[in-house]
């Protein structure tokens, strides 16, 4: 059952700083090494603000994206299928009509949501889905429509651009949408998980496990693979399960992907280059045995700027540019959904300098954005998940 909440009424919880020790564990690969200083396990950055916690809307169930709307209010997508509007009052609408078929099982449903930048004017809107496709096999998708002047419903939905090809699993979708401010949408998807579609990573005549670049109002590819046999809306290959990307502030995609037991990655992908997985990566099978031929570099493919051994399991990350956390400018914040924390990292020329782990315990941390005013709006990826903004303590 959803409850209601206002900004009055919501739960004011003081973040206070807490013992940094998350490199204390041990890894799970330990014969790998990083290829360069700080490529994981960077200095530990003190935790040393206190943060306040407001719940603006609670009784989410596994919210996933989230977009900031010109009024103050937020579309929340709900992994179960529904897409619903948190007003800048905290009241939280019904589910919005006129969405697709979703298919809701497992870690599937719906994804992301976001606006164009012209919203006001033609409240268009896109969200990333897995979709029901032949014989029970499932696949990622996008569709766009615009919402109604009311809010209930978006209008004229169509699917634009399909995962190819659909899959028989309900894991690893990926996916976000990143407008690339150069007329491009960039979407994020995952290789479905299983060992027989993990190689698809590799194949640049499909759509599992890549960075796609798409035209946002057709679908049609825009892509730069530089590969003659390659689909033409590829930007990237070799990931893994990317759920989270976000431009940083001179424009560039960057992503972050689940690796295995061991092994998330952040990497600034390039276009027309291949980042691995499965043939390499950082972290081994949940079962402990060696992915592949167990090596972490290979001629041809993309090192990752950082990774995580132990796992993070990141969610959506954003790079900070606000006012009310001056200190944090241009650092990388992510959700951690295993972590349960607000992951930062501090960034030099493209390096990584250091990390903190802020409001450890908060619960899975799905999806972080920066509002207009500079606070952090954070999504609880639970049963009773929460919109919770953050702001420095008073």
């Amino acid at each position: 059952m959803t409850r209601h909440l206002t900004l009055t009424a919501a739960a004011l919880l003081a973040g206070t700083a807490t013992a940094q020790d998350f490199n204390a564990a041990p890894p799970n690969a330990p014969d790998q090494q990083p290829a360069f200083e700080n490529q994981t396990r960077a200095p530990v950055l003190a935790d040393d603000i206190a943060l306040d916690q407001t719940v603006i809307a609670d009784g989410l169930d596994h919210p996933w994206g989230l977009a900031e709307l010109p009024d103050g209010a937020w579309l929340v997508t709900e992994r179960a299928g529904n897409l619903r509007m948190v007003g800048a009052d905290g009241a939280l609408s019904d589910p919005i009509g006129g969405l697709p078929d979703i298919d809701t099982r497992d870690q599937g449903g719906l994804l992301d949501v976001t606006v164009a930048e012209d919203f006001a004017d033609t409240r268009r809107v896109w969200i990333s889905f897995a979709q029901p496709r032949e014989d029970g096999k499932t696949a990622t998708a996008v569709g766009t429509g615009t919402l109604s002047a009311d809010g209930s419903t978006l209008d004229g939905t169509q699917v634009i651009w399909q995962q190819q090809p659909a899959w028989d699993s309900t894991k690893h979708y990926g996916s976000v949408l990143v407008h690339d401010g150069q007329g491009g949408l960039f979407v994020t998807t995952g290789e479905r998980s299983n060992p027989d579609s993990r190689v698809y990573s590799q194949n640049v005549t499909t759509t599992l496990g890549k960075v796609i670049r798409i035209n946002p109002e057709t679908g049609a590819p825009m892509g730069d693979p530089g590969v003659a046999e390659a689909l033409p809306e590829i930007w990237s290959w070799g990931h893994r399960n990317l759920q989270g990307a976000a431009l940083d502030d001179q424009g560039r995609l960057w992503t972050i992907e689940h690796g295995p037991k061991g092994g998330d990655e952040l990497n600034l992908p390039q276009a027309g280059r291949n980042y691995g997985w499965p043939r390499v990566t950082y972290g081994v099978e949940y079962s402990g045995r060696p992915i592949g031929e167990g090596i972490t570099q290979l001629e041809g493919t993309e090192l990752p700027v950082y990774y995580w051994d132990p796992v993070i399991a990141p969610g959506q990350m954003t790079f900070y540019d606000g006012e009310m956390f001056p200190d944090w400018q241009g650092d990388l914040l992510i959700g951690g959904l295993k972590s349960n924390d607000l992951v930062r990292l501090e960034m030099e020329a493209d390096r990584v300098t250091g990390e903190a782990r802020h409001l450890q315990g908060i619960g899975r941390v799905r999806e972080v954005e920066v509002a207009r005013d500079g606070a952090l709006m954070l999504l609880t990826d639970e049963d009773n998940g929460r919109l919770i903004r953050v702001t420095p303590a008073r």
